[in-house]
């Protein structure tokens, strides 16, 4: 299961930004359920064309809550610094295809997973 975050279009990200995006592994990743209960985790994602990508089990409660509301946030920051980048906005759920398959290698070949 892939999930997609898109940035807000009314903002634009300086290359700086966007290099920050790229250069790290792992976000925060918040849902909430139909209800509105929070639910935050960290997860590893990608970040490409203007959009970040996730990957988690149909199993999680992270995907049950954008399957009831498709709000969602991720936090990307350096860890233990100021710099941060908070992004929210509705997330799309991608289940299958090309754009699929493309999420799933980028996101195991940038955590080293599967890499034989």
């Amino acid at each position: 299961m892939a999930t997609e975050s898109k940035s807000s279009t009314d903002v634009k990200l300086s290359p700086a930004e966007i290099d920050f995006l790229k250069s790290n592994e792992m976000c925060r990743f918040g849902t909430a359920s139909r209800t509105g209960e929070p639910h935050v985790v960290p997860v590893s994602y990608v970040w490409d064309d203007n959009r970040a990508y996730i990957v988690t089990d149909y199993r999680t409660r992270k995907l049950k809550n954008l399957r009831e509301n498709p709000q969602a946030v991720i936090l990307v920051d350096s860890g233990g610094t100021r710099k941060l980048i908070l992004i929210s906005g509705p997330a799309e759920i991608i289940e299958k295809g090309k754009e699929y398959q493309l999420v799933i290698q980028a996101v195991l070949f940038k955590a080293g997973w599967g890499l034989g």
